[in-house]
């Protein structure tokens, strides 16, 4: 919005073109995601973001000189020059206000605030109780240090016991103290409660796992999870895909096809056209997830999946199961923002806490918003859960989506969703 408005007062006329506008919207995006410039956290340094205003003004810069010197053959340096200049001192001065901002709110008013706690002992550990404690402003809020000096199965079981019982969000674990066994047992213990786990490395070992390093000021920390979707510009770019590609199929298919459906549905049996349902979400809220009803009206629809032949699909809601169709109205909760169009499928909330207690890690999944299709769901893992080993695979393939996402990995799955559909899958019923 900046660049756009600041143009029009400081560039010439001649340059305000549509083509101009839309060519500095879009290079100023790919340079900002390119060099990170909204990646700016709580315990990012004041140096570091004015690290990234520099670099994106120069790389806007010369960006915009190749542009008008090439296409629009205009020679007015200094106005370009000060057209960028007064554009980045703009965007500085909101970025740096919403910054220092947050950072009087949180050491006044105590809000915008994480709560933690540390697994160790030693110099590490004490820098980082530190560090927490006398800096207010980062939002960190340090609930409790487990030594882990005598008694460790206890303390183990304390510290655990600790974070459920007082909503902690994130685990920072010394892993110069810990042993192997108790590391595994704390990163399931995040897995499956939905707990952040950072660790403060041990500089004498030799680290397999593939951790993301962080600086909170100069104290080194591990995350044990690299969520690309915890970017800023990741979420704005699905969310966005989200939002058009929903539109299209509101206004291009269900417009028409809804009333159409109803009609069938009605014919048939009583009952409403949709069928809502509660389930879990993004960090594991609930919400209701709509689709055709394809049953007839039934109390046990909200504690046992369909089976094959099952007795309560109607005539109708054989075929839109068949071909998917019965899911196309949760692109309504698509476009309100309550699921994406891919991810891990939502379960019901009776199932969701039954395999979160059967199934290691299965808590990941809703690290992210649950999507209409996912990976699990293109190989071969829809619909009903016959056996162990299709909710471990599902599992599997929705921990891989959380870690590697990419809107090229998006296109993929909505590709093989279509072309399964199209050809019919043995476990659409």
């Amino acid at each position: 919005m900046v660049i756009n408005v600041i143009s029009f007062f400081i560039l010439p006329e001649s340059l305000n073109t549509l083509f101009f506008h839309t060519f500095i919207t879009l290079s100023w995006f790919l340079i900002s995601w390119n060099g990170g410039f909204y990646e700016v956290y709580r315990y990012t340094k004041v140096l570091d973001i004015f690290s990234k205003v520099l670099r994106q003004y120069f790389l806007f810069l010369v960006v915009n000189f190749a542009f008008i010197g090439y296409f629009l053959n205009i020679s007015e340096p200094n106005k370009i020059n000060l057209y960028i200049a007064v554009s980045l001192l703009v965007i500085s001065f909101f970025k740096f206000s919403i910054y220092y901002t947050l950072r009087k709110f949180r050491a006044i008013y105590g809000g915008n605030f994480r709560r933690v706690v540390i697994a160790g002992y030693g110099k590490d550990v004490e820098q980082l109780s530190d560090f927490f404690n006398e800096n207010i402003d980062f939002g960190y809020k340090l609930e409790c240090v487990f030594s882990f000096r005598k008694n460790r199965a206890q303390f183990m079981q304390d510290c655990l016991l600790f974070i459920q019982k007082n909503n902690i969000d994130e685990i920072y674990a010394s892993l110069s103290v810990l042993t192997s066994l108790e590391i595994d047992e704390l990163i399931d213990f995040a897995d499956n409660n939905l707990k952040v786990l950072k660790f403060l490395p041990d500089n004498k070992s030799m680290l397999s796992r593939n951790l993301h390093l962080e600086y909170y000021d100069y104290i080194p920390i591990l995350s044990l999870r690299k969520i690309a979707l915890d970017k800023f510009h990741n979420k704005l770019i699905k969310r966005a895909f989200d939002i058009v590609f929903s539109f299209f199929i509101i206004i291009g298919i269900l417009s028409w096809l809804s009333p159409l459906l109803a009609i069938l549905i009605k014919i048939e049996t009583k009952g409403p056209v949709f069928f809502k349902q509660k389930r879990n979400g993004l960090n594991y809220r609930e919400f209701y997830c709509y689709k055709f009803r394809s049953m007839k009206l039934n109390d046990i629809a909200d504690l046992e999946q369909v089976s094959k032949n099952d007795p309560r699909i109607t005539r109708i809601g054989r075929i839109i199961r068949k071909t998917s169709m019965d899911e196309l109205p949760q692109f309504f909760n698509v476009f309100i923002g309550e699921m994406s169009v891919c991810g891990p499928r939502p379960h019901m909330v009776s199932h969701t806490e039954m395999y979160a207690k059967k199934v290691n890690k299965f808590m990941v999944r809703h690290f992210i918003k649950p999507g209409i299709t996912g990976m699990a769901q293109t190989h071969g893992f829809r619909g009903e859960v016959e056996n162990e080993r299709d909710i471990i695979n599902r599992v599997k393939y929705d921990i891989f989506y959380v870690e590697n996402w990419s809107i090229l990995l998006d296109l993929k799955i909505i590709y093989l969703t279509v072309l399964n559909a199209i050809r019919g899958e043995e476990k659409a019923y």
